[in-house]
């Protein structure tokens, strides 16, 4: 159970991530749109299927002092549809300050020159990678075998 599905789910667009049980890591993968509320589905149909994930996560959207906020529901409301269309119960991780971690390390990477401008429509991924980072962070260790 090594392979983990990450997502930060806004009004336009879903950041997508890849995270490793197994090393702890994750890395941004790619952003999904969304179309009058509705995810493309077909495009998650097609990363489920290549990624073959053993866990979801999905960000939670929460006010700073913790308090639920309107895209706290859409957020629960996307996991529910994850259950129900791929048969797995994800997990919610907290996101508060995952957009502002993405895009400090977008900036020391342009600043490296190891991004592009045009790269910063892959923000949402690079937060969906914080999110799971932020939730391997609180498992316990895989064992290797």
């Amino acid at each position: 159970m090594s392979c983990v599905l990450g997502f930060d789910v806004g009004t336009r667009l879903i950041g997508v991530a890849i995270g490793n049980r197994i090393t702890g890591d994750a890395r941004a993968l790619t952003v999904v749109p969304m179309r009058d509320k509705v995810p493309d589905w077909e495009a998650l149909d097609r990363l489920m299927r290549d990624w073959q994930p053993q866990a979801l996560v999905v960000g939670l959207p929460l006010a700073l002092d913790g308090s639920r906020q309107p895209m706290t529901r859409t957020a629960r409301r996307f996991g529910a549809e994850l259950r129900t269309r791929y048969g797995i119960n994800p997990d919610f991780a907290d996101e508060r300050h995952s957009s502002q971690e993405a895009a400090q390390r977008f900036a020391r990477q342009r600043k490296a020159g190891l991004k592009r401008r045009r790269d910063g429509a892959k923000v949402d991924a690079e937060a969906a990678a914080v999110i799971v980072e932020t939730w391997l962070s609180g498992l316990p260790p895989t064992p290797l075998s």
